[in-house]
């Protein structure tokens, strides 16, 4: 009966998709399921809808905010920005709110807010500090809490509701399985449009390093589900992540503006033949085992003597911070351990190589920054590190004695100047461009008529319908398993998380729990 009613609610939602979407190079993303679903209910309309002119609105939900200084918190909100300068287009980012205990916990230097306009006021004063532009987007918020044992904000009820019926056309799900490991709500696909999942974390290869490979497995099929059940594609950063159902590589991400114009200033510099690069080797970045000081640290540990005379400076902070710092004690090398900063900071502009060995990242955020700034980079010869390899400052290895051979002429060398094409490439205007071609939004009005063609041959097809109906039993049997509060707790979910408190509502302005539940009632 339920797996009817979402197929229904699917079929209506999808009814009210125009022309120009449904033959757009949106199809790039879909499989014949989702592609058919679209084309096959235009038919239910009335040509009015046709008429209709509507403004392009895509919601980005992500699964941190600052003043967290993380990659789900930057660059969804960089994103949100550029997309939001696309004439045609409104865009709305949606980030976590957490209870005044949860921001404690995660928030640096005693940072807290007692509202959501206070966090929006800081969010848009760091973004425009950094691009040098008003922000052009909206930002809203659902309720979030902190899960300890994942060090990650998780969603607490029914997220989706965050954005009006009215407004939902394109959904941005920002790490996509982790946003719907626990989902009990409206189905995503049946909420909006288009679903476009970007992942960012190697979740896998966390959970063999820390837990294993039993456990990594059961995650790889259960992000396969949520993914195939709630996106109609999905964008891999690299190939450092696990295969998904209708995805691509892309690296959609680019970098602080900042950081090119420091890197701007070095070349100059360079061209002036004055000393731009004073300092030598150093490293930043979370300071946990599993963030690239492991390898590090073994490596420099193992080829002491070649290495010999070598300096570097270890910038983070985080709760493996004492046993890093220890470990980099017991080297007859001088490695300094100090507290974290912002990359940007005045501190690292006179650095000449940037050591990253991680193989945790899906891309280095820190690694791109780097770059950025005209700096020689030292890293693993590894999937993530794919979108660097054609930069002449990036000096890659595959081991032991590669590290020491790179590292040595890193330090020998002085770094080549980027061109302006290169700067680009690792700008946000060229992220952005290839986030549009890759999710299919490049032009909503451009007609593919081979695709458009192909549907309309198929939509009758035998297997069309078997698929839409094993989908949405896949999706009912989600939806009732991430209803049952015990079953939710042995997965890992947070208690008592189905749905948000009222205290989060009422601070978020949501309507009540126990109201729209008595309003259910009374409609049935």
């Amino acid at each position: 009966m339920y797996a009817l009613h979402f197929a229904d609610q699917r079929l209506k939602k999808t009814a009210c998709v125009d022309e120009k979407f449904v033959n757009s190079k949106l199809y790039g993303g879909f499989d014949d399921l989702d592609c058919m679903l679209l084309k096959g209910n235009q038919a239910s309309r009335g040509e009015s809808d046709l008429s209709m002119e509507k403004k392009q609105h895509i919601a980005i939900y992500t699964t941190a905010s600052l003043p967290w200084m993380t990659g789900t918190a930057v660059n969804p909100l960089f994103r949100a920005a550029y997309l939001a300068k696309h004439a045609g287009r409104k865009v709305t980012l949606v980030l976590p709110w957490l209870s005044l205990n949860d921001q404690e916990l995660v928030y640096p230097d005693k940072i807290t807010f007692s509202s959501a306009s206070e966090h929006e006021a800081y969010v848009r004063h760091w973004l425009e500090e950094r691009t040098g532009f008003s922000c052009g987007f909206d930002i809203r918020f659902y309720p979030g809490k902190f899960a300890l044992d994942k060090r990650s904000i998780l969603p607490v009820g029914d997220i989706t509701e965050i954005i009006p019926d009215e407004e939902a056309d394109v959904a941005v799900l920002e790490e996509p399985e982790h946003l719907t490991w626990f989902h009990h709500g409206k189905r995503w696909k049946t909420k909006f449009r288009l679903v476009v999942g970007v992942v960012h974390t190697n979740y896998l290869e966390y959970i063999r390093r820390e837990k294993s490979d039993m456990q990594a497995n059961i995650v790889k099929h259960v992000n396969n589900w949520v993914v195939s059940i709630y996106c109609h594609k999905v964008i891999r950063l690299s190939g450092a992540t696990q295969e998904l159902p209708r995805s691509v590589i892309c690296n959609v991400h680019g970098v602080n503006p900042k950081f090119l114009e420091i890197g701007k200033k070095k070349k100059e510099e360079l061209e002036n033949g004055d000393p731009a690069f004073t300092k030598g080797a150093y490293y930043i970045g979370k300071m946990v085992w599993n963030k690239g000081y492991r390898e590090l640290l073994k490596l420099l540990n193992d080829h002491q003597k070649d290495l010999a005379g070598l300096e570097v400076d270890l910038y983070g902070k985080g709760e493996d911070s004492e046993e890093v710092k220890a470990a980099a004690r017991k080297l007859d090398l001088a490695v300094r351990a100090h507290p974290g900063r912002d990359h940007a900071d005045p501190l690292f502009h006179d650095y000449k190589v940037f050591l990253n060995p991680s193989t945790t990242d899906v891309v280095c955020t820190t690694t791109a920054e780097a770059l950025a700034m005209g700096k020689i980079v030292v890293c693993a010869n590894h999937s993530s590190n794919e979108f660097f390899k054609n930069f002449p400052n990036c000096l890659m290895y595959n081991d032991g004695i590669g590290f020491v051979t790179a590292t040595c002429k890193a330090l020998a060398d002085q770094p080549a100047p980027l061109t302006d094409e290169q700067r680009h490439e690792l700008s946000w205007e060229a992220a952005t461009d290839r986030f549009l071609r890759v999710a299919g939004l490049e032009d909503p009005n451009t007609i593919d008529e081979a695709t458009s063609k192909a549907l309309t041959r198929n939509f009758a097809s035998i297997s069309f319908n078997i698929q839409r109906k094993l989908e949405d039993v896949s999706a009912f049997m989600h939806y009732a398993g991430s209803g049952i509060e015990l079953l939710r707790r042995v997965l890992g979910a947070i208690p008592v998380s189905i749905h948000a408190n009222e205290e989060q509502r009422r601070e978020l302005g949501l309507a009540s729990t126990s109201g729209k539940q008595r309003s259910k009632s009374l409609g049935r």
